[in-house]
């Protein structure tokens, strides 16, 4: 079997930009895969990579040997080695890609290449429930929708302010006064005081702010009974996050933007993070995902993926996560779909079995997903083929 082309998709989806590749094999079994940069800047240089890679080292390889491929983008692409979160981003959507050939050409699930089920439902939380809040009540209270929803943990950007449109925006030049500091201790109080003793309460700083000054903020938040806090800085600086480890009590997550085993070895290693948080979409894919967990379950960490693209990566998600015995929980944006242009690209949504704060998986093969050719096809951005 060989690769015959592939196609790559530029979608715009109300806040987010999702980036598919459909490899098409000579079998024509199809494999679909995501660069999850979705959000903030780097959409179409991710698309880019990924056409990149297609014409110079996918197109006319074995779908099946996705480790020597992966290698050979790693090796060959000359970028990869210390490279950034496009390149790995584009390697990671080509991967998945492959393992969803490799289930649909065998008839299995993904699942079952990395070792099989150790979960048949996986408790998930819901972010991106008040973006359009700014008041530390309304803030809090707009809380009462994903619980009600049946979530029963949250995360949220107390330190987020909002751009002209009301869109999220992070911290400006690493500092806030001192009365929206306050401002971010007392969101995140009365978030406890309604989420209750039943509702779980993640926090992600988001690496804004000086490293004393969130030492300060992680200090006044340990009384509050929050469950993680996430980037408190760079994830990249150790010296910084070893420092703020040692000074609060709070239990840190951290990884949605560092890629590879090579990129986490450090953090891991220090054991100064309680959770670390590879996105299958940007960290190199599933493979290294689960290597990235495998890497932390020898030091007695928990994993909690990162997840913030369209549905096609929480499938992919879950499709290694199911297969992590320390697996913590996944990230859901369950009001994407309230944005103004969103596009569903899957025909059905996993994000649609959550119930109960928890996702079920199903035992459909590759990825357990297809796209929705009629809602993506307005979006084709590259085709490439073989010569």
């Amino acid at each position: 079997m060989k690769i015959v082309s592939a196609k790559v998709f530029l979608v715009d989806s109300g806040y987010v930009k999702p980036i598919i590749v459909e490899l098409t094999t000579d079998e024509g079994i199809t494999g679909i895969g995501e660069a999850a940069i979705a959000y903030g800047l780097g959409a179409t240089a991710a698309a880019g990579m990924i056409k990149d890679f297609c014409d110079r080292l996918v197109i006319g390889a074995d779908p099946f040997r996705i480790e020597s491929l992966y290698t050979q983008m790693y090796d060959n692409s000359f970028w990869a080695k210390g490279g950034g979160a496009i390149v790995f981003a584009g390697i990671s959507a080509i991967e998945t890609a492959l393992w969803d050939i490799k289930g649909k050409a065998t008839n299995l699930p993904v699942y079952e290449f990395f070792g099989g089920k150790v979960f048949d439902e996986v408790p998930v939380y819901a972010n991106g429930w008040n973006y359009h809040c700014f008041d530390a009540d309304s803030w809090a209270h707009a809380a009462e929708r994903p619980i009600a929803d049946g979530f029963k943990a949250l995360k949220c950007y107390p330190l987020a302010t909002q751009d002209k449109n009301g869109r999220l925006q992070h911290v400006q030049r690493r500092f806030h006064d001192r009365d929206f500091t306050e401002l971010a201790y007392q969101r995140v109080k009365k978030l406890v005081e309604v989420a209750g003793s039943e509702t779980e309460v993640y926090i992600d700083l988001s690496g804004g702010m000086t490293t004393a000054e969130t030492i300060r903020l992680c200090k006044r938040y340990e009384d509050l009974g929050i469950t993680w806090i996430e980037e408190p800085c760079d994830a990249f600086d150790v010296g910084a996050m070893e420092k703020i480890s040692k000074a609060t009590n709070a239990s840190l997550a951290a990884g949605e933007r560092l890629y590879t085993r090579q990129g986490f070895r450090r953090l891991i290693e220090k054991q100064i993070v309680d959770i670390v948080q590879p996105d299958v979409g940007n960290t190199g894919g599933l493979s290294e995902t689960k290597k990235i967990a495998s890497m932390a379950e020898a030091y007695n960490m928990l994993v909690a993926p990162h997840n913030c693209a369209s549905s096609l990566c929480t499938a992919a998600t879950m499709q290694v996560g199911v297969t992590m015995p320390n697996f913590m929980t996944m990230e859901i944006y369950p009001y994407f779909s309230d944005s103004p242009k969103y596009v569903q690209i899957l025909e059905s949504s996993p994000e649609d079995r959550i119930a109960n704060g928890k996702l079920a998986i199903t035992d459909d093969i590759g990825l357990g997903v297809t796209l929705d050719q009629k809602a993506i096809a307005p979006f084709l951005w590259a085709e490439c083929k073989a010569q």
